[in-house]
């Protein structure tokens, strides 16, 4: 009995390591999240049983610790049960105090890693998190915080030199700038924002950090602060630009804004993008 904690990267099903979709086959019982798409779930074998415990903005739903107390259930009279988690489970996903109510329970775990959108939205956009001669490193923060308890420290970040990675930062965004902009950062920050990453609706927008906090933004994004956010733009239009904008076998169209033009500007390029289909 064994209850598995599977990250299944940013949305793309082609991204699901190997591993995660053998997982899914077997489970008698899948517990998934609300951003867990069909194409993904689709891996899962037909007769699991399946539970959405996902959270939404602003509504009511399960509590953590309603969705420890189910997976332990489940894994008291399972043998294969799946915990379905985007992007890594380890990196704001709570995978741990999952693990911890299984082991208190007697409940085998095993976790699988999946690819965090925090790598994956940037790449997907054409942005490199470092860059010789530009930036030497990156960290990843949320903007899921309590405003009154919030344990970054962003006033060393904004001197750091670093890239700043920003996971479900939608609606955390002016909040962010704020204190970025209150640490000495310069507004003209560049910022680029991935929307539904890696997805055929993926959508990037370039804007800076001092127009952050206005620009409306819809979850899910990823936010990255710091020059490498605005070194790819133009490399990025004029590469999909040069192509076939409709090439053969391309299936979906991200859209990517041009340097300067907020999200509300977005101007449509064909990027390629395969979509995976459930084998069987």
């Amino acid at each position: 009995m064994t209850v598995h904690l599977l990250g299944v990267g940013p949305g793309d099903p082609e991204l699901l390591t190997l591993r995660a979709a053998r997982l899914l086959g077997r489970a008698e019982a899948v517990v998934h999240d609300r951003l867990i798409g069909p194409d993904v779930l689709g891996y899962a074998s037909p007769t699991a049983e399946r539970y959405d415990v996902g959270k939404t903005p602003g509504h009511p739903g399960p509590t953590q610790r309603d969705i420890n107390e189910l997976l332990v259930q489940l894994g008291a009279r399972l043998d294969c049960v799946v915990r379905v988690k985007g992007g890594d489970p380890t990196v704001f996903g709570r995978g741990a105090e999952e693990v911890e109510a299984c082991h208190r329970a007697g409940i085998r775990t095993e976790v699988v890693p999946g690819i965090t959108s925090s790598i994956a939205g940037p790449t997907a956009a054409g942005v490199s998190l470092t860059r010789r001669g530009t930036a030497s490193g990156f960290c990843v923060v949320t903007a899921h915080q309590d405003p009154r308890s919030d344990p970054v420290k962003w006033s060393a970040l904004a001197h750091s030199g670093l890239t700043i990675v920003v996971l479900m930062g939608a609606r955390g965004a002016p909040r962010v700038a704020d204190a970025l902009l209150g640490a000495g950062m310069q507004a003209d920050t560049p910022v680029a924002v991935v929307t539904s990453a890696t997805l055929p609706e993926q959508q990037t927008c370039r804007t800076a950090l001092g127009d952050l906090g206005t620009t409306p933004l819809r979850a899910p994004s990823v936010i990255v602060i710091g020059d490498v956010a605005a070194a790819e733009a133009s490399l990025l239009a004029e590469e999909v630009l040069s192509g076939d904008p409709q090439g053969p076998g391309t299936p979906g169209v991200a859209g990517v804004a041009q340097p300067g033009v907020g999200c509300t500007g977005t101007r449509h390029l064909a990027i390629p993008h395969v979509a995976g289909t459930p084998p069987g």
